[in-house]
């Protein structure tokens, strides 16, 4: 974590009660930690808009048994081969499967690949959790200090 910088805020009183509400619900220690992950989620929610590069995952829960779907899952998969790192397939049960999809690319490829899985006959729901790569986060955190865990490029 970069220096931090004491700052102060001045929010109507109901609107306090609301965020102590929601502070109380999460799970960060204080206000501090809970508006850093605000302002952390709007950060990636931005770069997101402007379809910069991003990183997320697709879950999919779907109907193994729908002809063709996992033919036609795969094949979007490879025909977005750009974006897709990982995936991993569950059997939920005899009939359903779960699928998560690791991409990284621009934000609307991704969001594109998320909604043509959508979109097959056969898939019961799917999600996508947007996050980021942590590179214009990073710039402030790197000057952390650890026991050769991992390099930073």
């Amino acid at each position: 974590m970069g220096k931090l910088v004491r700052t102060s805020l001045a929010i109507e009183e109901d609107l306090t009660e609301r965020l102590d509400a929601l502070l109380k619900e999460s799970r960060c220690a204080n206000r501090s930690e809970f508006i850093r992950d605000l302002v952390r989620n709007e950060l990636v929610r931005k770069e997101w808009a402007k379809d910069e590069e991003a990183l997320g995952t697709v879950t999919i829960v779907y109907a193994h048994d729908k002809r063709e779907l996992s033919r036609k899952l795969v094949s979007l998969q490879h025909h977005h081969v750009a974006v897709v790192l990982a995936s991993t397939h569950v059997h939920l049960d005899h009939d359903l499967c779960a699928e998560m999809i690791m991409v990284r690319g621009k934000a609307a490829a991704i969001q594109q690949l998320a909604d043509l899985l959508r979109a097959q006959k056969g898939v019961l729901h799917a999600a996508l959790s947007m996050s980021t790569t942590g590179k214009k986060m990073a710039s402030s955190h790197r000057a952390h200090r650890h026991r050769g865990l991992h390099a930073h490029p």
